[in-house]
């Protein structure tokens, strides 16, 4: 009964789909297939491009209804572009993905619209992600530790058990209530990036649950080298440095350290333990771009401009 009477509810709701685009190449033919293919169909895809003379006609062959905004490299951040494509949409849900993400299979729409409306006082819901056919060996175990088989909503109670991963929500593939998402002031309009975080710490504060849907599959991964990470992780303590009123008093160090003892045992599972060895050598990196992004306030502007990977930013 419950599920027929979910099901009657959601049927009358639309989801548009928002992707920042820079460049986008052949991949951009495959997401726009997974989309089109969708049991849950996308009512509107709004493409915010960075770089018109960067597009090329074939990438609005779609039977998507689409629109294209052209923007600057100036332009572009990662918290107001967004938010200027969320305010161009009347839709109930808001689904924004990054290009390099593909839908696993049909229901990925679905599965996520399914886990935003199991309770009211959801507003989020984000995809699992799973690795790409060239992943590397430790990316694969970090997908896996970031994105496990098993869904949770997560709410403010939770903060003891699960600390910084509370808060996780990544726009890689994620879903939100358009409403809400307005209510709540959308994301910062400002950010070198963790826009999703950021929001999503906000709307746990506020009393509201954010859903892991691991049903809703996304192939996405990265093979970042130790410098890569290093900036990456620079950029990410940067956005926590400066939005204490979400991260104020919680430590990100404890989760890296169990990411890193449990994919070091996981390696010698996997009968590779001389990847240990280029486990440290990554983590070393990782954790160095982190506490000096922590303490960017008391660096000079040319190392800021050496560890970030966002110099734009800062101009």
């Amino acid at each position: 009964m419950y599920k027929k009477g979910m099901e009657q509810s959601m049927e009358k709701k639309t989801v548009d789909v928002i992707i920042p685009a820079y460049r986008p190449g052949e991949g951009w033919k495959l997401l726009l297939r997974g989309l089109e293919g969708q049991t849950w169909p996308v009512h509107r895809l709004i493409v915010m491009n960075t770089g018109e003379e960067n597009w090329e006609a074939a990438y609005e062959k779609t039977t998507i209804p689409m629109e294209v905004h052209h923007l600057t490299r100036e332009e572009f951040d990662h918290g107001k572009t967004r938010d200027q494509a969320a305010r161009m949409s009347q839709a109930d849900y808001l689904l924004f993905m990054t290009q390099d993400a593909l839908p696993e299979d049909r229901h990925l729409i679905e599965k996520l619209v399914e886990a935003i409306e199991q309770e009211e006082k959801i507003g989020a819901a984000y995809a699992r992600q799973l690795p790409r056919e060239d992943c590397r060996l430790m990316e694969q175990y970090t997908r896996q530790f970031n994105y496990p088989e098993k869904s949770r909503v997560k709410w403010l109670a939770d903060l003891p058990e699960l600390g910084i991963k509370t808060y996780f929500c990544s726009n890689v593939c994620a879903m939100y209530k358009r409403e809400l998402y307005l209510q709540l002031g959308g994301f910062v309009k400002k950010t070198i990036f963790n826009e999703d975080m950021i929001f999503a710490g906000g709307l746990i504060q506020k009393g509201y649950g954010v859903a892991y849907a691991a049903e809703a599959k996304v192939v996405h991964s990265h093979n970042h080298s130790a410098i890569q990470q290093f900036h990456r992780n620079f950029d990410l303590a940067v956005s926590q440095a400066d939005h204490p009123e979400v991260f104020d008093g919680i430590r990100s160090e404890g989760e890296g350290i169990r990411l890193v003892k449990k994919t070091a045992g996981w390696l010698c599972r996997q009968g590779k333990p001389w990847l240990v060895i280029q486990l440290v050598w990554q983590s070393g990196w990782k954790y160095l771009g982190y506490l000096l992004g922590k303490k960017y306030r008391k660096l000079p502007r040319w190392v800021i401009d050496r560890c970030t990977m966002n110099p734009k930013y800062w101009e």
